[in-house]
């Protein structure tokens, strides 16, 4: 992987990791997903499952790029980012305390 393209990745990474760390401490949820997440700590502990899956396949890429573990790798990093998703989608589905208009 080259380097313009790990830079950004792990910008996003980043951010996707504080978002969830937000919605873990505080219930915080961005303004666009407010209306979507009914359980924001469920939602909160799925982009931390993203961001890690992001940073593994990130890891994979730069640091172990000419290896035959390379495939294998990115192959649990995939695996790990659709289970991130799917703990979202249950964030979203569960049926938390949701107050209309709220933060929450």
């Amino acid at each position: 992987m080259e380097l313009y393209l790990a830079i950004p990745l792990a910008v996003v990474a980043l951010l996707v990791a504080a978002s969830g760390v937000a919605a873990l401490t505080h219930g915080w949820v961005l303004p666009m997903n407010r209306r979507h997440v009914r359980a924001p700590r469920i939602y909160g502990w799925g982009q931390l499952v993203v961001a890690f899956a992001l940073c593994w396949q990130l890891v994979f890429a730069l640091v172990i790029g000419h290896s035959d573990a390379r495939p294998v790798g990115t192959l649990i990093g995939s695996v790990i980012l659709v289970a991130g998703i799917l703990v979202m989608m249950v964030g979203q589905l569960a049926g938390g305390g949701h107050k209309a208009g709220g933060t929450r």
